[in-house]
């Protein structure tokens, strides 16, 4: 099981849709378009921000138990990096540290096995870093208006110190082999020949780890 990870506008689903068809797999995706409390979090984040948190703990958890049956399936967001939104949430006021807290705590009984092993976590964590500016553009870009900072100008804050904070995320991560894509180096959004480049990148990686 392959997972991407990365903020907002990074580039996850586009390097998703290229890995399955490169691996000719199967690929799941964050639930986005469809999730009826993402636009109500928008509205009102202290309300439904932990309500929004198990909506996404639990379609992760059947994604990962799908992903499990073949090799090299690839999902598009990580379910760790849900605790990190969710404590930024808490830091900024948006919900409460108690809520983080359960939360936590439920998330890593959920991914504990029944034998004490952590037998859900990806094979290989895959995290695309973009700039700041790159972020803002490509949410610009892809036009969902509860993302919108000209709709709510608070967002600014809230996407600086979400970018800022994966940096950290990431050199923490833990839970098995990692790699990093620099999505500003290799824009494999627009270029093919970035999109070659990120695929032996990770090719390499595949094999190094020994999981293909």
């Amino acid at each position: 099981m392959i997972v991407l990870a990365g903020t907002i506008g990074a580039g996850k689903t586009s390097l998703t849709e290229l890995l399955a068809k490169t691996y000719n797999t199967k690929a799941f995706y964050e639930s986005v378009d469809d999730n009826p409390i993402l636009p109500l979090f928008y509205a009102d984040p202290k309300k439904y921000g932990f309500l929004l948190q198990i909506y996404f703990l639990n379609k992760r958890m059947k994604d990962i138990a799908d992903a499990k049956e073949n090799k090299l399936n690839i999902i598009d967001r990580s379910i760790f990096e849900d605790a990190l939104l969710f404590q930024l949430n808490a830091d900024l006021g948006r919900s409460t540290q108690t809520e983080v807290d359960i939360y936590k705590s439920l998330l890593n009984n959920m991914m504990e096995g029944a034998d004490g092993r952590n037998s859900k976590d990806p094979d290989l964590l895959i995290h695309v870093k973009v700039s700041f500016d790159n972020m803002l553009n490509r949410i610009n870009k892809r036009g969902r208006q509860f993302e919108q900072i000209k709709n709510d100008p608070t967002l600014y804050n809230y996407y600086k110190e979400l970018n800022d904070r994966y940096a950290t995320w990431f050199d923490e991560y833990d839970r098995g082999p990692k790699i990093q894509i620099d999505g500003d180096q290799y824009d494999f959004v627009e270029s093919p020949e970035a999109a070659k480049a990120v695929i032996n990148l990770i090719n390499k990686k595949i094999e190094e780890i020994g999981i293909k």
